[in-house]
């Protein structure tokens, strides 16, 4: 199995087993290399989660790092006037950082709206909302992930992926829901318009 397959069926499986696969997977020679992991953290096992690393974001006491980066907004504004595309996603049960912040954020960087906010589908299921933006020869897809938390890949495996791949493939992230609009305006003589 190569190495896309084995994560590709890491986000597949259910929460628990995952864990147990993505652990074997993180932790395999030719993905340490190919994440260029220095030779002296090889000892150094990948885990789920640090429980090393404290920061505590209503104090201004930091138990373990100095962060050097509280906000990536300005690295962003920087990015619209390159060309390159850009994938922001939020799981819309995020307490930490809700979808909203993050739409205000998208918001500061005044770029023109090509794609309204819309669902986007999975199985001809709602897996969440999205809207295109785009400044030049910059273009920014934001998706929010239905049901997912802070760390949306890890409960909507199916969705995330689904979501990734497509804006990977430089498609829309709500083909499928585009897709059913036209589907139903042959059936009811209406008619749609995509972008």
């Amino acid at each position: 199995m190569s190495t896309t397959d084995l994560f590709i069926f890491c986000l597949i499986l259910p929460q628990e087993e995952s864990y147990v696969y993505t652990y074997a997977w993180a932790n395999r020679r030719d993905v340490r290399e190919a994440l260029h992991i220095a030779e002296e953290f090889g000892d150094t096992e990948w885990v789920q989660c640090n429980e090393t690393l404290h920061f505590h974001f209503d104090k201004d006491a930091v138990t373990s790092y100095t962060p050097n980066v509280m906000s990536s907004v300005d690295y962003h504004r920087n990015f619209t006037d390159k060309k390159c595309r850009a994938l922001i996603y939020s799981g819309d049960h995020d307490m930490l950082v809700p979808y909203f912040s993050t739409m205000k954020w998208i918001g500061s960087l005044n770029l023109s709206v090509v794609d309204d906010w819309r669902p986007w589908l999975v199985d001809e299921q709602v897996a969440g909302y999205t809207m295109k933006y785009s400044k030049g020869e910059y273009k920014l897809t934001y998706a929010t992930i239905k049901g997912g938390g802070h760390t949306a890949p890890e409960y909507k495996h199916k969705e995330c992926l689904t979501m990734f791949m497509r804006w990977l493939a430089n498609d829309t992230v709500n083909h499928e829901y585009v897709g059913l609009l036209l589907k139903k305006s042959g059936d009811e003589g209406l008619s749609f318009s995509t972008i």
